[in-house]
């Protein structure tokens, strides 16, 4: 078969909407195990889940197998993808002996298999990471040592290389016209003080502030500074407001306690007093009737008197000092009377000041409760500053998840995640993003990636070339190393030269076309033989050699026909196996 390197792409996908098929392929293989087939994003075994059904030409068909293990659990439908991929394995399936036949459908197989080889290789080169061919000459592609890019994220420096850095989101301080920035770059707007991240790399350009800038599109703002300023100000405001309204309440709480402990300390002075100016009506009452009664006996005393001389001059002493102590005691009435009047005044005093404290007590009571009310209302003022500030950080944390040790399914709110969700694993040291089916490493892993070692980028060493593909020492890069076909069903050339110009160290298997005898040569049994000759005269005259100057058997089953005279050198023979023949005309 034929096969077209440049036309020919050994992979192709397909939606499962055929269900189980067959689904075409385009490529040749020359075995059945020549694929890879993918259900979805798992790879199927051959018989097991599915079929392969191939062409005279080498293309073919794959038919899915459903229920044949876990992997097909049911007939594919529009939203699974079938992926059919040219996977033969690398090996030489054939081994060419020494001075044995050539074969051409054997040689075609072999090369076939080569170009099926380089067809997989250019498949995978094309779904690799590499430099666009405009890239500058000085851009170096090669990793950075292992030791460099551990537990590192890949990204590329100022010039295009590649690069190892700590973290994803690097901020660069303030904003800058002229300069380069990366995906996820984090500057201050010095104009309003604002946080941006960028979306999309660019070289910066015109002025701040960034809202307005013609490279608004490629920032997207972090933080209000304006918005978190207002709001911790409020809340600082609303927090130093409740502050004062809790002392206020506290200092009018105290005030009507001791208003009300001064109500009771003058309710308890009135009725002191007004128990005083009952006692001092009751001395008076006594004072009185004492009067009487000393007023009594004087009269008695009087009356004595008039019986005996002596008994009256005693009497009327007697009398005499009982009228003074009568005199005495209604002094002594009248000023318990105005003690007692003066009692009942000061008991009316502390009554009308007691009612005064009440009214202050009650006063107070009221002070108090505007003050509660006061502060309830800055306690909601500060709690709305609070949430305020909470939707300020809300803001951040819808995109940004932190530090997770697995994929998280809900964002820090409890929502469900979106695309365009982030977060940084610590099981594997790598940030990943939602886009919004699964999540995926923002960084690529550069196990698989291509480097002079391992392809054909190093072009200054051919034999490490030769290696990668397989081809040994057969192949080299000079131009007259190898045989040129001139066309799918035409000639091909071989090396010419003279016999002088023969290898010098020749091994056996190697044939030439001899110059110098007009002939087809190869080298087998340490010497130089004759493969055939050629034709003048537009075919009609065959020409062979008069001597021969090697040894030479004729193959199994084979005769030979030769015009003489023929010399046999000496120390030539010629062996004609019994059975054969070999005419010399």
């Amino acid at each position: 078969m034929a096969i077209d390197i440049s036309a020919t792409t050994r992979r192709i996908v397909y939606t499962g909407s055929a269900g189980t098929g067959p689904y075409s392929f385009a490529f040749n293989i020359l075995a059945n195990t020549d694929l890879a087939v993918f259900f979805d994003n798992t790879e199927l075994t051959l018989t097991t889940d599915y079929t392969v059904a191939i062409s005279a030409d080498g293309t073919g068909s794959v038919t899915i197998v459903v229920g044949g293990s876990a992997r097909v659990p049911s007939t594919p439908i529009a939203s699974n993808r079938i992926t059919i991929v040219g996977d033969r394995t690398i090996q030489r399936t054939t081994d060419f002996t020494t001075g044995g036949p050539l074969f051409a459908t054997t040689l075609n197989d072999e090369f076939d298999s080569l170009t099926i080889f380089t067809q997989q290789n250019l498949e995978q080169s094309n779904r690799s990471l590499r430099a666009p061919n405009t890239d500058p000459t000085t851009v170096n592609m090669e990793l950075p040592f292992n030791t460099v890019r551990a537990n590192k994220y890949l990204t590329f420096d100022v010039n295009g290389n590649p690069a190892a850095t700590d973290s994803v989101g690097t901020y660069k301080g303030n904003w800058a016209a002229s300069t380069a920035y990366v995906l996820q770059d984090i500057v201050k707007d010095t104009s309003t003080n604002n946080i941006f991240i960028a979306i999309t790399a660019h070289t910066s350009s015109g002025s701040q502030p960034l809202t307005t800038n013609t490279d608004a599109a490629k920032w997207s703002l972090v933080v209000d500074a304006a918005s978190a300023t207002t709001s911790a100000t409020a809340a600082a405001t609303s927090a130093t407001a409740a502050a004062t309204s809790a002392t206020a309440a506290a200092t009018s709480a105290t005030s009507a306690g001791t208003s009300a402990t001064t109500a009771t300390t003058k309710a308890g002075e009135a009725a002191t007093s007004a128990t005083g100016a009952a006692s001092s009506a009751t001395s008076a009452t006594s004072s009185a009737s004492t009067a009487t009664t000393k007023a009594s006996e004087a009269s008695t005393s009087a009356t004595a008197a008039a019986s005996s001389a002596t008994a009256a001059a005693s009497s009327a002493t007697s009398a005499t000092s009982s009228a003074s102590s009568a005199t005495s005691s209604a002094s002594t009435a009248t000023t318990k009377a105005s003690e007692a009047s003066t009692s009942a005044s000061t008991a009316t005093t502390k009554a009308s000041e007691a009612a005064t404290s009440a009214t202050a007590a009650a006063t107070s009571a009221t002070a108090a409760a505007t003050s509660a009310t006061a502060s309830a209302s800055s306690a909601t003022a500060s709690a709305a500053s609070a949430a305020a500030a909470a939707a300020t950080k809300d803001s951040i944390d819808q995109f940004y998840l932190g530090a997770q040790s697995s994929n998280p399914t809900v964002d820090n709110n409890g929502d469900a995640v979106t695309a365009g969700d982030w977060y940084f694993n610590t099981s594997s040291n790598e940030t990943r993003i939602y886009n919004g089916s699964a999540w995926q490493v923002t960084a690529v892993s550069t196990a698989g990636l291509l480097t002079a070692s391992n392809n054909l980028s190093d072009v200054a060493n051919a034999g490490t070339s030769r290696t990668n593909l397989g081809l040994g020492t057969a192949a080299t890069t000079a131009a007259t190393a190898y045989v040129a076909q001139t066309g799918t069903t035409a000639s091909a050339s071989i090396p010419a030269g003279t016999t002088a110009q023969r290898d010098g160290s020749p091994a056996n298997g190697m044939f030439r076309y001899n110059s110098t005898l007009s002939e087809f040569e190869g080298y087998a049994d340490s010497a130089w033989g004759s493969i055939g000759g050629g034709a003048s005269a537009g075919g009609a005259i065959y020409e062979n050699v008069n001597s021969i100057a090697a040894n030479f058997t004729f193959a199994s089953n084979s005769n030979g026909m030769s015009v003489g005279p023929i010399t046999i050198n000496s120390g030539v023979t010629v062996t004609v196996p019994s059975g054969q023949n070999w005419v010399v005309l």
